[in-house]
C-alpha cells in the first residue's frame, strides 16, 4: 500500500530509515530527476485537505522555511481515497544519537562547538518566528557532513497559545522542571532546558538527566544542580495541583561529569539549565556568549569577504588606484545627495508573508507545494502600534458642520439611463 501510494506520486522507496509512534520514515527516490528524499508516512488517517492544512509540523515547517538549520520540506502527498499522508522532505545522514551512540572518544571541541551554535540558531529562528518546538533530543538533531538541522516538528506549539498545554511532550531525560512539576505551566524556555541537555551529551557521550520515572527526574536534576530556593518553587506551587517540598540538596555540580569542559562551555550549560525558567537564557543570548566568540568572529569576516568580492564583480577585473578613487568618490556624491533628496515614505508590511488561501483540491490523490496552507500560528505583532488613520468625510452641498467636504477636481456628468429588454441591453 505504501509502495503503490508512493510510486503514484512518482517516488520509489529505498528502504526504512526509522519508525516513531505516530510516523514511520523512509528512504525514498524522485523518479523524475533520480534525487533521494526523506519521506515520513503519517499512521493517522486523514479525511479532508483541511485537517491537513491544520496540521502543525506542516503550518510551522513552511512558516520557519527556509532557514539553513530547519530541515527543508519538499512536498505534501495527500491521498483523499485513503487518507494516507507524507510528508517528503530533504536526507540527511543520521541524527545526533546515532552519531554519539557506542561512542568512546570524545567528539572534538570545535565539531561540538560548531553543531550547538547551529542549534542555537535553529532555536533563536524559532522563537522569533513564535513556535516552540517542546521536544528537542539528539533523535530529533539531524546532522549531514558538518552541517546541523532541527527536525520532527509534530509537538510544536504557537508562543502566543493559551496555557495550561495539557498534551504530553517532551522526552523524560530533557523535560525541564517546569514542565515536571506544574500542569502544563511552561514557556518556549522549556526548549532552551533542552538543549542545555543535549549539549552535556554531546559532550560527555551520556545524558544528564536519566530518570526512570518524573519523580527519579527530579531528583536526579536536584543531585546535580541542588534544590533550588523556595521562591522558585513557591513559583511553580501556585501553577500546580501537587504538593511538593525537597530535603534540601547542595548539588555535585557539572564540572564533576565532565572535568575536561572548558569555563566557557560549563558557563554556558548552566545558563541553559537555570531551573528557574525567568532566569534562563535565551537562544539569543546563548549566540552572543563568550564559548561562541571565534564563530562569531569567522562568521563577521566571512561576510566581509564575501562583502569585498561582490565590490570585485561589481568593479571589473581592475583593482587600480584610480578605480578605488572613482568609487569612494561615488560614494561621497551619493552620501551627499541623502541629504537633499525628500525622505522616503516608509510603508507598514506583516512581519511574515502574507498567508495564501486554502486549497479546495478534488480527486484521488493531491500532492501540493508547501507554501499553499493557512497558518493556525498567529502572526508576531509588530513592534509599537500601528498609526490611526484619520477619517475623511465626504459630503454634499447638504453636509452637516464641520465635515470635511472633498472637491473634485472634473466636473459632473450624468449618463442617460439604459433600458432593459428580454435580458439585453
Amino acid at each position: 500500500m505504501k509502495s503503490c501510494f508512493l510510486r503514484m506520486n512518482k517516488y520509489r522507496i529505498i528502504g526504512q530509515i526509522g519508525e516513531g509512534t505516530f510516523s514511520e520514515v523512509m528512504k525514498t527516490q524522485s523518479l523524475r530527476d533520480g534525487k533521494y528524499f526523506a519521506c515520513k508516512k503519517m499512521k493517522q488517517r486523514f479525511y479532508s485537505t483541511g485537517q491537513v492544512d491544520n496540521l502543525r509540523e506542516i503550518q510551522a515547517l513552511r512558516r520557519l522555511s527556509p532557514h539553513p538549520n530547519i530541515l527543508q520540506l519538499h512536498e505534501v502527498i495527500f491521498d483523499k481515497k485513503t487518507g494516507s499522508l507524507a510528508l517528503i522532505c530533504e536526507l540527511m545522514d543520521m541524527n545526533i544519537y546515532e552519531l554519539i551512540r557506542g561512542k568512546r572518544q570524545l567528539l572534538p571541541e570545535s565539531k561540538i562547538k560548531n553543531y550547538m551554535y547551529q542549534l542555537c540558531k535553529s532555536l533563536d529562528h524559532m522563537h522569533k518566528n513564535g513556535i516552540f518546538h517542546r521536544d528537542v533530543k539528539p533523535e530529533n538533531i539531524l546532522i549531514k557532513q558538518d552541517i546541523l538541522k532541527l527536525a520532527d516538528f509534530g509537538s510544536c506549539r504557537s508562543v502566543y497559545s493559551k496555557q495550561p498545554y495539557t498534551e504530553y511532550i517532551s522526552t523524560r531525560w530533557y523535560r525541564a522542571p517546569e514542565c515536571l512539576l506544574t500542569d502544563g505551566y511552561y514557556s518556549y524556555k522549556m526548549d532552551i532546558w533542552s538543549l542545555g541537555c543535549v549539549f552535556f551529551e554531546i559532550t560527555s557521550l551520556n545524558p544528564l538527566f536519566p530518570g526512570v520515572n518524573e519523580l527519579d527526574q527530579i531528583s536526579i536534576i536536584h543531585d546535580i544542580l541542588g534544590t533550588p530556593d523556595k521562591r522558585t518553587l513557591n513559583k511553580f506551587k501556585q501553577s500546580s495541583a501537587m504538593s511538593f517540598n525537597f530535603p534540601f540538596k547542595k548539588g555535585s555540580g557539572l564540572s564533576r561529569l565532565i572535568p575536561y569542559a572548558t569555563s566557557d562551555s560549563l558557563s554556558l550549560m548552566y545558563a541553559m539549565i537555570e531551573y528557574d525558567p525567568g532566569e534562563r537564557i535565551t537562544a539569543k543570548e546563548a549566540l552572543k556568549h563568550p564559548y561562541f566568540g571565534e564563530l562569531r568572529a569567522a562568521e563577521k569576516q566571512s561576510a566581509t569577504l564575501r562583502h569585498m568580492n561582490h565590490l570585485r564583480e561589481n568593479t571589473g577585473n581592475s583593482s587600480s588606484r584610480d578605480n578605488l578613487i572613482r568609487i569612494a568618490k561615488l560614494g561621497r556624491k551619493q552620501q551627499h545627495l541623502k541629504h537633499i533628496q525628500e525622505p522616503l515614505i516608509r510603508r507598514q508590511v506583516p512581519a511574515f508573508p502574507v498567508e495564501l488561501p486554502k486549497l479546495h483540491v478534488s480527486g484521488a490523490s493531491t500532492s501540493y507545494p508547501t507554501n499553499s496552507f493557512q497558518s493556525i500560528f498567529p502572526t508576531i505583532p509588530h513592534r509599537g502600534t500601528l498609526p490611526i488613520l484619520q477619517t475623511v468625510k465626504c459630503t454634499g452641498k447638504g453636509g452637516k458642520p464641520g465635515s470635511q467636504q472633498l472637491k473634485l477636481p472634473m466636473k459632473q456628468y450624468h449618463l442617460p439611463s439604459i433600458e432593459k429588454k428580454d435580458r439585453e441591453y
